[in-house]
């Protein structure tokens, strides 16, 4: 990957935001291009694992920061055996049952650290990671969704588990609390970044949240960065995006924050119902459109690292005319 603000400062600083599988599959893309990484994590999650930790020690929800932390892991023996110590789960009759040991271990070097960024550093060294992860929050948060159904009722739906399973139309999202303090090492981070790269994930649970959180919402407005939204694989067939072809993400997005700049979107052309359709949309935003086969071609809608890597390549060597990176 070449940095755009000049090649002689070597590999670019890239800032990922969004969570769960999602932020895992730009996390390994971006990890064959750059080792200047830093993961923005949602801290939203109530289920599983997480919830019952955030539950009973009201912690920060681990499972997302996990899952970032496990895909950023050295390709080595070291690094590959820890990151599958981290990603395993206890099956049992009692109160282990589906809790992850990486959960459990960033937990306890919370309690032990008393400091939520330097547990995560310290399991970053474990597992060799080629960046560092963060909270976008330094508090949990929870989702709120506003939702009409097929017979035009309203409900509100709150936590991030019933959002994300939601068969109704998602009209608005919130957190609670409504002006959560950001992560300072996000902020800063979004501040000296090369790039952004916003999705792919579940659009109303893992993406937008980070548009919600006012200061980091404030960075990525300031920020001299260019942003590169990645578009899921599978448009919207069940659940929080039922019923989305994949121009409506582009709307959502605008919707929910129509001062955030997008420079590039790509999208896999599977996934794409209506080309023209969604190039129309991507040129409202100001941003240019790349159509490239990023997924495994084996049926399932998961990305494949090294064919997503090469897409955010390509974005970036169309950039390379450009003087600095933005101009305002």
């Amino acid at each position: 990957m070449t940095n755009v603000r000049g090649a002689r400062r070597g590999a670019p600083a890239v800032v990922a935001l969004g969570g769960g599988h999602g932020l895992s599959a730009s996390l390994s893309a971006l990890r064959l291009m750059t080792d200047q990484i830093t993961a923005v994590v949602t801290v939203a999650d109530d289920g599983g694992s997480s919830g019952r930790l955030r539950e009973e020690l009201g912690v920060l929800p681990p499972g997302d920061l996990r899952m970032a932390l496990a895909a950023l892991c050295d390709d080595s023996e070291w690094g590959r055996t820890w990151r599958d110590l981290l990603q395993h789960r206890f099956h049992s009759s009692g109160d282990l049952d589906q809790h992850a040991v990486g959960n459990l271990l960033i937990v306890a070097l919370w309690e032990q650290l008393g400091d939520t960024v330097e547990g995560l550093d310290w399991v970053g060294r474990l597992l060799g990671a080629r960046g560092r992860v963060l909270p976008m929050a330094s508090v949990p948060l929870r989702i709120e969704a506003d939702v009409v159904d097929d017979l035009g009722v309203r409900s509100l739906v709150v936590g991030q588990s019933a959002v994300a399973v939601t068969t109704g139309t998602i009209e608005a999202l919130r957190l609670d609390p409504p002006d959560p303090p950001a992560c300072p090492e996000a902020v800063e981070a979004i501040g000296a970044a090369d790039w952004i790269v916003l999705g792919p994930g579940s659009w109303y649970t893992s993406v937008l949240p980070h548009l919600l959180v006012p200061s980091l919402r404030a960075a990525l407005g300031r920020t001299r960065a260019r942003t590169i939204l990645t578009l899921n694989l599978a448009s919207g067939e069940s659940g929080e995006t039922a019923g989305m072809r994949a121009e409506d993400y582009l709307e959502v997005l605008r919707t929910h924050a129509p001062e955030l700049r997008i420079d590039a979107v790509v999208a896999d052309p599977t996934a794409v119902e209506d080309v023209s359709a969604l190039a129309s949309r991507t040129a409202d935003l100001g941003a240019r459109l790349l159509l490239r086969q990023v997924g495994k071609g084996d049926g399932t809608p998961r990305h494949d690292p090294l064919r997503l890597a090469g897409a955010y390549s390509d974005v970036v060597e169309g950039f390379l005319g450009d003087v600095g990176t933005r101009s305002d």
